[in-house]
């Protein structure tokens, strides 16, 4: 992989950062009092169930950010774009299309067979 398309992506996850730090942050501040008080027990039910859904795409956000920083981390250490499991590079598409990656495509079909295979997922 050459230079530019080194600073390409640094610069797309840079930005995918940025994107979901400021999404992760107006999850928080959107979230409700907890300690509010429903007279109707339903109401009670959604407001939870709205408030769960609420941790579970910040939780899925929080992941995002950590993949973000090791594909960051990755560019640093002249190791992005190699894939994990077989050394291989990466193809620039598949980087394109999923930038924290770290497995080819071969790789990643492989693990996906098995996991379907052996219920893992």
């Amino acid at each position: 992989m050459n230079h530019n398309d080194l600073e390409f992506f640094r610069a797309l996850l840079t930005k995918m950062l940025e994107d979901a730090q400021q999404k992760g942050d107006s999850t928080l501040e959107n979230m409700t009092d907890s300690n509010e008080i429903f007279a109707d027990p339903a109401d009670r039910a959604t407001a939870e169930s709205d408030r769960a859904f609420t941790l579970r795409i910040r939780d899925r956000e929080r992941r995002l950010i950590r993949k973000i920083q090791a594909a960051l981390q990755r560019i640093d250490d002249g190791t992005f774009g190699v894939c994990d499991e077989c050394g291989k590079d990466v193809s620039i598409e598949r980087l394109k299309a999923r930038p924290v990656t770290r497995l080819c495509i071969n790789c990643k079909a492989r693990q996906e067979a098995n996991e379907h295979l052996h219920g893992d997922f």
